[in-house]
């Protein structure tokens, strides 16, 4: 689904965090680099959470994809897949959404970011968005929540850790298992009960059991919107494409 959006100018240098870690360190739970075969329901973790639609009254309506908090200079950064953004309505995102419980907050998606391929074409290869988002008052999201390192360029082979937000259910399903090569542009990674909505939930590398962070190096995606069965999914690799996109999105190109 191409969203209609163009690329927008706002940036690749992601800083260090050193804000907010004592509000991560509350929220984590320490995440097992045992390899699973079938995704777990878990309480959630601070930086991982679920896109919700809006309702015309202003509600919140139901959870649809899965997105992750990102480290950015402007401290505001989502990643997702691209084709979570075509519904054409206003979204929210809910870090840490567990059964009702909001524990760090709602943030309105203020503008989206995806690539002049995807807009085109819907080209499986560029199914990666950025979102910007704000919260009351000003507030900065990656204060709040920590962000994740975004991971270019890594190699295939390693275990990875990856979060979603099954349709279905209100809470949030985590597994660890070894991500492969599918194909020169796409990951593929093997672990049940990754349904709808869980299309942009992060592929996480070297988590931390502190904070929960770790580094993203894929987005559930790419080659059949992310997999047509609940047990495969796939992402586009992060290379040149996704370093350029995050420049355009944080200003920096």
């Amino acid at each position: 689904m191409a969203s209609g959006l163009t690329l927008a100018a706002v940036g690749l240098i992601a800083t260090p965090l050193d804000q907010g870690l004592d509000t991560v360190a509350a929220g984590a739970q320490a995440l097992s680099p045992t390899v699973n075969t079938e995704g777990a329901p878990f309480a959630g973790t601070p930086a991982v959470g679920a896109l919700f639609s809006t309702t015309s009254d202003g509600g919140i309506g139901q959870h649809f994809c899965s997105a992750s908090v990102v480290e950015s200079p402007a401290r505001d950064l989502l990643i997702t897949a691209a084709h979570c953004t075509g519904g054409g309505g206003s979204m929210v995102f809910i870090p840490g959404y567990d059964n009702g419980r909001m524990p760090y907050g709602i943030w309105q998606v203020t503008r989206v970011i995806v690539s002049q391929g995807w807009v085109s074409s819907a080209d499986p290869d560029d199914d990666v968005a950025f979102l910007v988002v704000t919260g009351p008052g000003g507030a900065k999201i990656q204060d709040v929540t920590g962000g994740e390192r975004l991971g270019i360029g890594q190699p295939a082979g390693q275990i990875v850790n990856v979060v979603g937000y099954p349709e279905t259910v209100n809470t949030p399903i985590r597994c660890d298992n070894y991500v492969r090569g599918f194909s020169p542009t796409q990951l593929v990674f093997d672990c049940g009960g990754y349904t709808d909505g869980t299309s942009g939930g992060p592929l996480l590398e070297n988590v931390n059991p502190s904070t929960g962070l770790g580094t993203v190096i894929g987005v559930i995606g790419g080659y059949e919107q992310g997999g047509d069965t609940p047990s495969v999914s796939y992402s586009v690799r992060f290379g040149a494409f996704v370093a350029e996109l995050y420049k355009t999105a944080t200003g920096q190109s």
